[in-house]
């Protein structure tokens, strides 16, 4: 495994992972957070794979049918080629609801020749804890595993099942296919069938595409991170997945291992921002919802992440049995981190509730609701604002007054004052504006370093942090004001290799960080466009851009030697960063165009 080098399909119920070959090396039915029946991806030998197999001499090639999330690997020896198209199915049904059930298609498509192929197809049941057996019977082949829990997969195929079990070759002449399904059908599925639900798909995701708006720069890029975010939606909460992945290693042979199928409330703001510019407010307003449903009562801590269907208990369990990616152990299902504290998960909340109010204020129902969350919100705030915690990046070790922890608590209270303008709530503003200025004092005489000229990652620290650069963002701070332009230019000196950056340059938990963490570059080339370094900033964007793998897809983390893509994927928050990032340029280019027609 060189590379990250998977396209992912999925249908907003779950989602699978395939190489660069035609390989379904990670999947999990019936929902994204279920156990795998193809982990591949987490151990070569006893993961269990779908593969499709073709002599040395085909050429493979593969990439998205344009403007959709169906995936094309061709096949080809010059005379005889083939297509695989793999998608998960998504369409709108006559009763207006939503069409995605837990199944995989591989429709087989004949181009040309007569060529030749064999399958390896070898399902591991429940993440491959016991033994999983495969058996041909009339209509389908049925997988089974019942030592550890009793689990069944089911394969459709128009091929011959026996030739499909014992890996014998075949030969081409027409079109055929392959369908994966958790459940057993009830009316047998045919070739003609098949092409349907692919015609159907294909539709879906065209029109999904056609109600984002088209930009002037890197669209095609925009298009793809937006396709792969809408992926990482769960369709039944509205929530939105950090990756489909659990377990990839931020750096290869260490610990740094974490399962990623959850829905982290920091991403909120972000992801609701985002989608909302790409125009898909129902996303937006479906994941607000989501969010608001999870506030606790009014003294219950929040949570910095939840599962996909509002799990609150997210016990994290290794699987000692898999070697892990590229043997980086342990593989780990579950996450402590969800009984962190995290102090800067009030300003993301209270960020959220007032984008909702900006955004959506002709058709809020739960005014009141919102209200009463945000004034419970300030209580808390007020209340722990002073006391240290784990920060941003989950520090597992002993608790700190970070910086970016600081700044979301002042970000809590100023949007709380930005909502209560709107209800008109004027004692509530006078109140509150005292302790927005208390704590913005606070950070400009705690968290300013005089010897770095620089704002520092935790009290009293000398350590620069790539989330000091989202004071900007924010509104903490102006992108002109010299302690920013001065912390953007600390941050490059000693965080920057590369053109890639370090989250962090202090030892953590687990020894210094040889990876970069995608998200903070993106953060880094923000920083740049805004302070005035525009030219700068788009240099290092196409450079970036240019580590994706081969379908345009990144990962968390870019290893800063060889460039590989490491950490869980496709990661969502940094595609949302992509397309932030691609909207700058895109509207300067607009802007620039504008003004050039004027003059």
């Amino acid at each position: 495994m060189d590379n990250l080098n998977y396209g992912i399909i999925g249908n907003c119920r779950s989602a699978a992972l395939i190489s660069n070959t035609g390989s379904l090396d990670w999947c999990c039915l019936p929902q994204f957070d279920s156990t795998s029946v193809f982990a591949k991806l987490l151990d070569e030998n006893k993961g269990g794979s779908f593969e499709i197999i073709t002599k040395h001499n085909y050429e493979i090639h593969q990439e998205y049918h344009k403007n959709t999330a169906i995936l094309i690997t061709r096949y080809s020896d010059g005379e005889n080629t083939f297509e695989t198209h793999d998608f998960m199915p998504r369409y709108l049904k006559r009763d207006g609801k939503y069409n995605a059930p837990p199944e995989i298609i591989r429709y087989i498509k004949h181009i040309s020749g007569t060529p030749k192929f064999s399958i390896l197809y070898d399902p591991k049941l429940e993440y491959a804890m016991g033994q999983t057996s495969s058996h041909a019977k009339e209509g389908f082949i049925v997988s089974l595993t019942h030592k550890q829990k009793f689990d069944t997969l089911f394969l459709y195929t128009s091929f011959d099942k026996q030739k499909v079990l014992n890996g014998e070759e075949m030969t081409l002449k027409e079109d055929g296919y392959f369908l994966i399904c958790y459940n057993e059908k009830i009316l047998r599925p045919t070739t003609d069938k098949m092409s349907l639900e692919l015609e159907r798909t294909k539709i879906y995701w065209l029109d999904w595409v056609d109600r984002t708006p088209t930009y002037r720069q890197f669209n095609r890029q925009i298009i793809r991170s937006a396709i792969t975010l809408k992926m990482l939606t769960y369709d039944k909460t509205g929530a939105v997945l950090a990756a489909a992945t659990t377990s990839l290693p931020e750096t290869i042979g260490e610990v740094r291992n974490w399962d990623y199928r959850f829905c982290w409330i920091r991403d909120a703001s972000m992801v609701i921002k985002v989608v909302s510019e790409l125009g898909h407010k129902n996303s937006a307003k479906r994941y607000l919802q989501f969010i608001i449903d999870l506030m606790p009562d009014k003294d219950e801590k929040l949570q910095i992440m939840y599962g996909i269907n509002k799990e609150k208990t997210l016990t994290e369990k290794t699987l000692d049995h898999l070697e892990g990616y590229a043997g980086s152990k342990p593989v780990r299902i579950g996450n402590a981190a969800y009984k962190q504290r995290q102090n800067d998960i009030y300003g993301i909340l209270m960020d959220v509730i007032y984008e909702q109010l900006v955004k959506f204020s002709n058709d809020i129902e739960n005014g009141e609701e919102l209200w009463s969350i945000t004034k419970g919100i300030v209580w808390i705030v007020q209340k722990h604002w002073k006391e240290p915690d784990k920060g941003i990046w989950e520090f597992r070790g002993e608790d700190q007054h970070f910086t970016f922890s600081k700044v979301l608590c002042w970000v809590a209270i100023d949007r709380a004052i930005r909502v209560a303008h709107m209800f008109g709530k004027i004692r509530k503003i006078e109140k509150w504006t005292v302790l927005e200025q208390e704590i913005k004092r606070d950070i400009h005489e705690n968290a300013w370093n005089a010897e770095k000229n620089a704002f520092v990652q935790s009290y009293g620290s000398k350590h620069l942090d790539a989330s000091i650069l989202l004071m900007e963002p924010y509104g903490f701070i102006h992108a002109k004001d010299p302690k920013y332009v001065n912390t953007v230019h600390a941050i490059e000196k000693e965080l920057s290799h590369e053109g890639l950056l370090y989250r962090y340059k202090n030892e953590d938990d687990f020894g210094l960080p040889s990876s970069s963490f995608t998200i903070c570059t993106f953060w880094f080339i923000n920083s740049l466009f805004k302070i005035g370094e525009e030219d700068k900033a788009l240099e290092h964007f196409e450079r970036l851009l240019g580590y994706s793998n081969h379908l345009g897809l990144f990962s968390e983390d870019i290893d800063f030697k060889t460039k590989r893509l490491l950490g869980n994927f496709p990661q969502a928050y940094s595609h949302l960063a992509l397309i932030e990032c691609a909207i700058n340029f895109s509207r300067k280019k607009s802007e620039e165009r504008i003004l050039e027609s004027i003059s």
